[in-house]
């Protein structure tokens, strides 16, 4: 009976031959952390920008609210009451959803912006990690031929 031949050494031999450089992968996993970190800063402004909008419409409605609430001579007083805080409401409501639409942009704008220059990057290092895995390719493809 044949025994079957140990590839193992072989196989050392010629992973020792093409080393594995880690670092390209060590960098892409930096490059992401960095784009994570950037655009978790844009999500938590806009969320802090929001809510300072939204504590200000609710500061203003409340505000409003006693003109509604207080006691009034006439019966159409109440009804007066009632169309100036409708009034209100809807000239707070307007200028509210504008301050909305003006962080939604800028978050938008900040979104594109890194994702562009992440692009950019990631581009850069990809040929870079290209350029260098094929000299060192090359290299050992030599250093194999010659043995």
């Amino acid at each position: 009976m044949t025994k079957p031949n140990d590839f193992t050494k072989s196989v050392r031999e010629m992973m020792a031959t093409f080393p594995m450089d880690m670092t390209a992968t060590s960098d892409a996993f930096k490059t992401s952390a960095a784009l994570g970190e950037k655009m978790s800063k844009v999500a938590l402004e806009a969320a802090e920008k929001s809510t300072e909008i939204s504590s200000k419409w609710t500061k203003d409605t409340i505000s409003k609210m006693g003109d509604v609430t207080s006691v009034k001579d006439e019966p159409a007083d109440y009804s007066k009451a009632m169309t100036d805080f409708a009034s209100a409401q809807a000239e707070m409501a307007a200028e509210t959803m504008a301050a909305f639409a003006e962080v939604a942009k800028k978050v938008q704008m900040e979104t594109v912006e890194l994702m562009m220059a992440a692009g950019k990057e990631a581009s850069e290092e990809a040929t870079a990690a290209v350029k260098k895995a094929t000299a060192e390719v090359t290299t050992a493809a030599k250093k194999a031929a010659a043995k």
